[in-house]
Order: structure tokens, then C-alpha cells, then sequence
């Protein structure tokens, strides 16, 4: 029964974040360029939150109860709105710093433009900072698993 549950959750929450409306636009306004309009984008949550209220009306006079329903996917939707205005203006200010840095270290001179090396002392011995594919500094690669021979029994 969890199994069924599970799946048809699973399958409803990929139908609707693929096919509604909400969701299309609030994937077109977390891009760059559509974090300008986040703001603007919370007064889409009022149509939302009218409908939830017109709704509930309607299940107050009488009205069908899978009309809950739509009170539930109405506040959700709105909420979401609501929610991505303070979000894109945090999202649009990283995005406009990482920028910034990126423009200033590209103005810098060609040798200084390459990030330096991190170098740390540790334990009297000189260190530098992982490069390329090393994971490790200084080829330090031990076992990271924890099997007969790796030194996990003081062998």
C-alpha cells in the first residue's frame, strides 16, 4: 500500500510540475534573465488566491467537495508566487555579484588572472591546495573504505 502510495505521488507531483501553468513560469522567471521579473510576478498570486475564495464560496452554498481541491492547488500556486518575489531579488543579487567578480578578474593582468594556490602550514610542513583532478593534496590518497586490509583494525 506505502509501494502505491509512494508511486502515484510520485507520478503526480512530475505531471504537475511539468504541465502547470505555475510551475512553467516560475521555471521561465528562476532563469537569468527572468529574475528581474520576480517582483512583479507576486501579483499573479492575487487571480490564485481569488479563485481559493471563490471556491470556498461555492463549498459554503453547497458546492461539490472536490472543489477542495482546487482551494488546496490555489493556495499552493499563490504561495509560490508570493514566495519567489524575495527569492529572485536574493537570486538576481548573488547572480549580478558573481558577475561582478567575474568581470573584475578578467580585468586584472593575464598572470594574475589564474586563481593562486591556497598554500597551508600544517604541522610544520607546507602544503598547497588541490589542483586540477587531484583530490588530495600531495598524492595523500589513503582508503576510503573501511575492508580487511585498510588499516581499520590497527593492521
Amino acid at each position: 500500500m506505502l509501494r502505491l502510495i509512494l508511486a502515484a505521488s510520485i507520478h503526480i507531483r512530475l505531471f504537475l510540475r511539468v504541465w502547470m501553468p505555475s510551475n512553467i513560469l516560475l521555471d521561465a522567471i528562476r532563469t537569468r534573465n527572468g529574475l528581474k521579473w520576480g517582483i512583479p510576478a507576486m501579483l499573479i498570486a492575487v487571480p490564485y488566491f481569488s479563485v481559493a475564495y471563490w471556491c470556498t464560496t461555492l463549498i459554503d452554498a453547497g458546492g461539490p467537495g472536490w472543489l477542495h481541491l482546487i482551494v488546496l492547488v490555489a493556495c499552493w500556486s499563490g504561495l509560490k508566487f508570493m514566495i519567489m518575489g524575495p527569492v529572485s531579488v536574493i537570486l538576481l543579487a548573488k547572480t549580478r555579484l558573481a558577475e561582478h567578480r567575474a568581470r573584475r578578474r578578467q580585468k586584472r593582468s593575464p598572470d594574475e588572472a589564474e586563481p593562486r594556490p591556497f598554500v597551508a602550514v600544517r604541522h610544520g610542513r607546507t602544503r598547497r591546495a588541490p589542483t586540477g583532478y587531484e583530490a588530495l593534496p600531495d598524492h595523500e590518497h589513503r582508503p576510503t573504505y573501511l575492508g580487511r586490509g585498510s588499516g581499520a583494525y590497527g593492521a
